[in-house]
């Protein structure tokens, strides 16, 4: 008799699923590529999340006296599970209490507006419109994002911001020095999701100071993404000027 005949359904199918739920991870991210991103999205979640009921089923499995001789394939069936179950804890372990909101800014009171990026962004993007009440739900999610100090003049600060964008990876569609505005688009790694970013560099008697204001292009949630490339760029701006 060959293996299989003498595995248990219990072992196998289980088995079967977990490879099959591996083969749809590639697949929904292709979707979200190709433009159909909330099938994708549903999909991908729909993948993680059966990926990890299923772990914790070959973990119960593995438990059981009765299937003590399969336990070595249980284990190799178990590994299929695997890159699901990371994919869903990358997104959780850093929290999850984030804002259904997708328009972040280090100036709640008077928002970067942007200039060009609605020419960018291409028909059924998320608006550009500030809505006050989204900016009371950002205040008390995020309340470090702040305006960026930057000793020296205006012009110094917005030469080192763009140079900060494009380190950065953004891709810079839009400089204006005089009005003191940059534009970006940072493209996401994996789904390659575009969020829109406006720089705006002012000064006061202090010296020169940097906004932004970072927009998620699709999708109302953002998961923290938007506050968190605006964190990089402060961190990267700070860095460059110590």
């Amino acid at each position: 008799m060959n293996e299989q005949a003498k595995t248990p359904a219990i072992v196998n199918w289980p088995g079967y699923l977990a490879i099959a739920l591996l083969a749809l991870l590639p697949i929904s991210v292709l979707m979200v590529r190709a433009g159909t991103w909330q099938q994708g999205l549903l999909l991908y979640a729909l993948a993680c999340l059966g990926s990890i009921a299923l772990l914790i089923l070959f973990v119960v499995l593995l438990m059981l006296p009765s299937l003590a001789q399969w336990r070595a394939g249980i284990r190799r069936r178990a590994l299929a599970a695997l890159p699901g179950t990371l994919a869903l804890l990358s997104l959780t372990l850093g929290g999850t209490d984030y804002p259904a909101i997708h328009d972040i800014t280090t100036d709640t009171e008077d928002p970067p507006l942007f200039v060009t990026a609605a020419g960018q962004r291409g028909e059924g993007a998320n608006t550009l419109d500030i809505k006050p009440d989204e900016l009371d739900v950002q205040r008390a999610a995020y309340p470090d994002l702040q305006s960026i100090r930057a000793p020296g003049s205006i012009d110094q600060a917005y030469t080192r911001a763009l140079a900060v964008a494009r380190e950065l990876g953004w891709e810079v569609y839009h400089e204006d020095r005089e009005a003191g505005i940059i534009e970006a688009v940072d493209t996401t790694r994996i789904m390659l999701f575009k969020d829109d970013v406006v720089i705006r560099v002012r000064g006061d008697a202090d010296g020169g100071y940097v906004d932004l204001r970072s927009v998620s292009r699709v999708g109302q949630g953002d998961i923290g993404a938007n506050a968190k490339r605006i964190r990089a760029f402060r961190d990267a701006f700070l860095s460059a000027g110590s």
